[in-house]
């Protein structure tokens, strides 16, 4: 695995060791970046929400978000997201919540009260919750108003076009996978 543009551009992504995450592949993360094309919150506030390796954290700092915010609670994923940060030389952009993504970043917010322009969701595809995270970051506040949520699942996963202030702007398909590009259209 690479950066696969930006000021990163071709450094090496390292995978955590083992089968319990399933990591991005370099297509699938450049479909997503494409996926987003001119909708990119440059100099914005980005979070992986389910983090791995951390690469989409990363990726998306590599092409001008200014900062990003990863969730993690498996031990070997933080240990990787730990070395890939220090990859990328510049690790005051990074803040990585380490535990069960609601709970500690429920209190992360509580200390800085800080939204986020973008959030990845790409769960482990068996247990994917999708629609209720997204429902779960709008109550808690976490978004600012346009937000974009782009989502990654396997293609069994049914979600509807717009809910709760939620409105689908994009979606592919790659082979088993499906992205979903959401935009939040919250009252501010």
């Amino acid at each position: 695995m690479r950066v696969v543009a930006g000021e990163y551009r071709s450094r090496p992504i390292k995978a955590v060791p083992g089968k319990n995450t399933r990591p991005t592949t370099d297509k699938i993360k450049e479909s997503m970046f494409n996926l987003l094309g001119s909708y990119l919150p440059v100099g914005g506030r980005v979070l992986d929400f389910y983090a791995g390796s951390g690469a989409l954290a990363i990726e998306a700092v590599s092409r001008g978000v200014g900062q990003a915010i990863l969730c993690e609670q498996y031990r070997p994923a933080i240990e990787t997201i730990e070395e890939n940060i220090r990859m990328t030389r510049e690790e005051a952009k990074f803040i990585l919540l380490r535990g069960k993504n609601r709970s500690r970043l429920k209190r992360w917010y509580e200390q800085c009260q800080l939204r986020f322009d973008l959030v990845f969701l790409d769960p482990p595809y068996h247990s994917a919750q999708l629609q209720e995270d997204m429902v779960w970051l709008k109550e808690q506040g976490l978004l600012t108003d346009e937000a974009l949520v782009l989502c990654e699942s396997d293609d069994h996963l049914e979600l509807p076009g717009e809910f709760e202030e939620f409105y689908l702007l994009k979606q592919k398909s790659y082979g088993i996978t499906t992205l979903r590009l959401y935009q939040y259209k919250g009252v501010e």
